[in-house]
């Protein structure tokens, strides 16, 4: 097997050679395509197979890679392949010139090619283009995978994604699709009067989400600060400076493992409106994806694997409470003490940490024995507190907050409260989480008294809530992990 991988890499270093003397011998005879500073493209591939009734003899003008060339005699086809997909061209002797041609002949797979000429459409009846120029535009000196297994190595394919995108079709396909979810969400909340924003990634205090930040230092203040794991406490910022609704989207950073849900560095999506409550972004929450599933996917019935999502019918709503009920006929209702949750986990073999309280051993039953049979779109209701240091608290039952989870497929896909705005009791809640740090929670939130002074000028009774776009972007393009969906996803170096 290291005998035949030499082998193969002598001969590609051959090939590359080959292509390095073709561009000497380009640039030796003024003819440098790295020289050419523009093109000028009047469609491309699709536009004119979707169009050729009205572009038949008419003259066009196409860019993109040539990924295939037969060359017979006098008379050669290629295939170019542009943003939107390929089309075949006809390059004939008689036509492009007898230098131009014999240039032509040279050129490899891989090229960056410029064809001008007429639409036709050939015997066996493929829409073509009849070459009067063909114009080299770029040189690929390096050497695509064989075109009929492509890239097929999976670590390849994320440290490569340049080549994956030149190789596989479907690749491109989800990253466009991609770009139409994110567009599809702006259009969508700006026609409810939201405004984008943008807040600092860079922060003395990484709040608002239950995670370990990375952290850097800042040379010219001398300070230490972290990269961002949430969105949420600049945002609220603005709620109390009167931006009653506010989104973001963007990168946050947090320092945990990689699977197939998690990446360090993701995009989420966070929106806070004014004068509304948790209700109010269940709401939101079930329009936004029916409208994002409709604009993306052209329906708003999902597939994602075997499965069948249905978003057209009303969410499930359900509390923790009742969800771990159903599924592990355990009822907190009626576990009212610490030891008593502490029984219950040691019969159910759930285990727990000592500095676990009663909520967090409720949650972690619903992790244990619900989440994974939460397939079709569901909002899991009424956290524990102890889980929810920014939440407000259910008046008529103040262990629990006024918070949802929504889950689809088993996964977490959005995160929402009814934002906690008195900065008594957010304040007693960041003492909370000091002292779990204190007790070895790296995870815990720290005091943020800047926020804290935010809120004792006053927020509203606010709605908001958090939306990892990746996994969403999963779920719209059927990508069974969260690299599918990253166009250059976090990779352990290849030297270490």
């Amino acid at each position: 097997m290291a005998e035949q991988k030499n082998v193969q890499e002598q001969d590609i270093n051959q090939l590359i050679k080959v292509r390095q003397d073709k561009l000497k011998e380009l640039q030796e005879n003024g003819k440098d395509p790295f020289q050419i500073t523009k093109y000028d493209v009047t469609h491309h591939s699709t536009e004119i197979k979707e169009n050729y009734d009205e572009l038949e003899g008419k003259t066009v003008s196409v860019a993109g890679r040539m990924m295939f060339k037969r060359v017979m005699g006098k008379a050669s086809f290629c295939n170019v392949q542009d943003l939107k997909g390929s089309i075949q061209a006809y390059v004939a002797r008689d036509n492009i010139g007898e230098d131009s041609y014999k240039d032509f002949k040279k050129y490899d797979v891989g090229d960056i090619v410029g064809i001008k000429g007429e639409v036709f459409t050939t015997k066996t009846g493929e829409i073509s283009i009849h070459a009067t120029e063909v114009t080299l535009l770029a040189k690929s000196l390096n050497v695509l995978p064989e075109k009929f297994h492509g890239l097929t190595n999976t670590d390849m394919r994320y440290r490569q994604r340049y080549v994956d995108l030149i190789m596989n079709q479907d690749v491109k396909d989800t990253f466009v699709k991609r770009s139409k979810v994110i567009s599809s969400i702006r259009h969508y909340l700006d026609g409810q009067g939201f405004m984008e924003v943008e807040t600092p990634m860079l922060v003395q205090n990484a709040g608002g989400a239950a995670a370990r930040p990375f952290d850097t230092h800042f040379n010219a203040l001398d300070e230490d600060l972290h990269l961002r794991i949430s969105l949420e406490l600049y945002l609220k910022r603005l709620i109390v400076g009167g931006m009653e609704r506010v989104y973001e989207i963007g990168r946050v950073f947090r320092n945990e493992g990689l699977d197939t849900r998690h990446n360090p560095e993701f995009t989420l999506m966070e929106l806070y409106q004014a004068y509304t409550d948790y209700h109010g972004m269940m709401d939101l929450t079930e329009n936004l994806y029916r409208h994002v599933a409709k604009e993306v996917t052209g329906s708003e019935v999902l597939h994602y694997g075997d499965l069948e999502i249905d978003l057209s019918k009303p969410f499930e709503r359900l509390t923790m409470v009742d969800a771990v009920k159903k599924y592990a006929n355990v009822d907190f209702n009626e576990i009212h003490t610490l030891e008593e949750a502490r029984k219950a986990a040691d019969e159910h073999h759930v285990e727990y940490e000592e500095r676990h309280k009663k909520g967090d051993i409720l949650n972690l039953f619903f992790e244990e024995f619900v989440e994974e049979h939460l397939l079709q779109p569901t909002f899991i209701m009424d956290h524990p507190i102890e889980i929810s240091p920014l939440t407000k608290k259910k008046p008529e039952n103040p262990e629990y907050v006024e918070r949802f989870e929504f889950f689809m497929n088993g996964w977490e896909m959005a995160n929402a409260y009814s934002e906690l705005n008195d900065p008594i009791d957010q304040r007693e809640r960041f003492a909370a989480q000091e002292e779990l740090f204190a007790a070895g929670d790296e995870e815990a939130n720290h005091t943020d008294e800047d926020f804290l002074n935010a809120l004792s000028h006053g927020m509203p009774p606010t709605g908001g809530i958090g939306f990892g776009i990746d996994r969403m972007v999963m779920m719209m393009t059927n990508s069974p992990a969260i690299r599918d969906v990253l166009l250059f996803p976090t990779m352990k170096s290849l030297d270490k």
